[in-house]
């Protein structure tokens, strides 16, 4: 049974020819090519699959031998490392908070791609999402649910109109459903029935994805600490998320946090 490795390395001496003889050694050492790509300026990454241990431990002592490239990570693929070689460029990851990773919205389809596959994973998943308005949450949300072949649920929306949800009905309490809340509507409109749907949804076996994040735990009992993703996505790196706007007005109403299109 092969198993899959990621390879990356960093080219210290660009000539022709250089990949060539990295995929001539993998060749020798029968290990196979999967996948290739760079993922960041002069660095490569690579998907392979090997027999054994000895074949990938032979590669790596000999990698160390080469002056044209420097070995940078051989290790079982992660899941930033597959995404890294699919798509050529790594997700950034806060330094402090390895559970935050930011998007840009030019990078949708890594985004996309990203939470597919969060949302493919069994069990409980809480996941934040922060953003401005209209960068692209809800829409992303939706398209990665369709790529992961999941069923979303709003339990809480301002897409279409106000969505409050008070109870699901039968067929809706499903594990492989995907549950949206946003935690403005939920913690600035809701009742106690709603907020009871949502402790019931918590605790499903499902994935659960929550905008907002940081309003949602200020006004209930649960943390960030409780999110095991957070997700960031920015109209460009330097932008600010901030919530002023939401206390700016009453209730939010009319506001770009309002009744449409956040």
């Amino acid at each position: 049974m092969k198993k899959e490795w990621y390879l990356e390395y960093e080219i210290q001496k660009n000539r022709p020819g250089l990949l060539g003889d990295i995929s001539s050694l993998l060749g020798m050492l029968s290990i196979n090519i999967v996948t290739i790509n760079g993922v960041d300026e002069g660095r490569r990454g690579l998907l392979i699959l090997a027999k054994d241990d000895d074949q990938i431990k032979r590669l790596e002592s000999i990698l160390h031998t080469m002056d044209t490239i420097k070995l940078i990570k051989l290790r079982e693929p992660k899941l930033r490392d597959i995404l890294a070689v699919r798509h050529g460029r790594y997700i950034q990851r806060d330094a402090d908070d390895k559970k935050t990773f930011r998007f840009v919205r030019d990078e949708l389809g890594l985004l996309v791609d990203f939470m597919a596959e969060l949302f493919k994973q069994d069990g409980h998943k809480l996941i934040g999402i922060r953003g401005m308005p209209r960068v692209g949450k809800t829409e992303s949300l939706v398209a990665a649910s369709v790529c992961a072949n999941k069923r979303w649920l709003f339990v809480s929306s301002t897409l279409l109109k106000q969505t409050i949800r008070n109870q699901l009905i039968e067929d809706e309490y499903n594990e492989n459903n995907l549950f949206i809340l946003d935690g403005i509507v939920s913690t600035r409109r809701a009742n106690e029935r709603h907020w009871q749907l949502v402790r019931e949804i918590m605790r499903l076996p499902a994935v659960k994805v929550v905008e907002h994040p940081d309003i949602f735990v200020q006004n209930s009992e649960y943390t960030l600490e409780d999110f095991d993703y957070i997700i960031e996505l920015r109209n460009d790196s330097e932008e600010e998320i901030t919530y002023d706007i939401v206390d700016q007005h009453n209730m939010f109403s009319g506001s770009d946090f309002g009744d449409f299109d956040f």
